[in-house]
């Protein structure tokens, strides 16, 4: 079952800590300084940049579901494809005893609200066709959903090394512009170069990672479903539990 209970991605801050050490340690040996790597104005250019331009592209609607989605990344939900396959056997158990009206009270209680709509339809006495056909039209809904969410940081991930190039030209022509001055000439290059660190790093080190992480999530969550509704239907179709079992065992490997 998709619990609510969730745990860190250990991974994900591992990661992300790697990637900044990576960069920031690399730039100590050599010789820099961390300060260097510092530019607010290369920061707002780029993140703001490629923020807006994925305003533009994006609806209301899933610009804001993304932004929900991004404590996915650390803070996955928990499938528990075990604990589920068991508690469809027991759901086979019962109605092959007390009849499909039997799964009336576990229905009432059970916290996923897919399975729930599921033994909701068991109960209501649907044919098996129908069943299978609801809930495949609930699961490629839920499906596109969640990968319009992961596309959100796809988005970023595409426009960020572009708007960091910007950044940089936007800094040679201050630089250009200021030839009689030396002392404006080093913060110019230095946001040019440093637009250029962000753009790139962003995209690769967040953005793509966390669009990635988020579709393998949504393609977890998709294979948990679609062994429930298997296991609905096989119920609705009054197969043996211990064949109901051996089938869906599959969806756990």
């Amino acid at each position: 079952m998709a619990s609510k209970r969730r745990s860190l991605d250990f991974l994900s801050l591992a990661g992300v800590a790697l990637s900044l050490v990576a960069v920031i340690g690399g730039n100590l040996l050599e010789g820099g300084h961390t300060d260097s790597l510092i530019q607010l104005t290369a920061f707002v250019i780029v993140f703001g940049g490629t923020l807006g331009a994925t305003l533009v592209q994006t609806p209301q609607k899933i610009f804001v579901h993304g932004i929900r989605r991004f404590k996915w990344v650390f803070f996955p939900p928990k499938i528990e494809g075990e604990e589920t396959l068991k508690k469809i056997i027991t759901w086979s158990k019962t109605a092959r005893k007390d009849g499909l009206l039997g799964l009336q009270n576990t229905a009432a209680k059970e916290p996923d609200k897919f399975a729930k709509k599921g033994l909701l339809l068991l109960v209501d006495g649907n044919e098996p066709g129908e069943i299978s056909k609801i809930l495949e039209i609930e699961i490629d809904s839920i499906a596109a959903n969640e990968m319009n969410a992961a596309r959100v940081y796809e988005a970023m991930g595409g426009y960020s090394p572009t708007i960091g190039i910007i950044g940089a030209v936007m800094g040679l022509i201050h630089v250009m512009n200021n030839l009689a001055d030396p002392s404006a000439l080093g913060p110019g290059i230095a946001v040019a170069f440093v637009a250029t660190i962000y753009g790139v790093g962003l995209a690769n080190f967040f953005f793509l990672p966390m669009s990635n992480k988020l579709k393998t999530i949504s393609s977890d969550l998709t294979q948990y479903q679609e062994m429930l509704l298997e296991g609905v239907v096989s119920i609705a179709e009054g197969e043996n539990p211990m064949a109901i079992a051996s089938k869906l065992e599959g969806y756990l490997t």
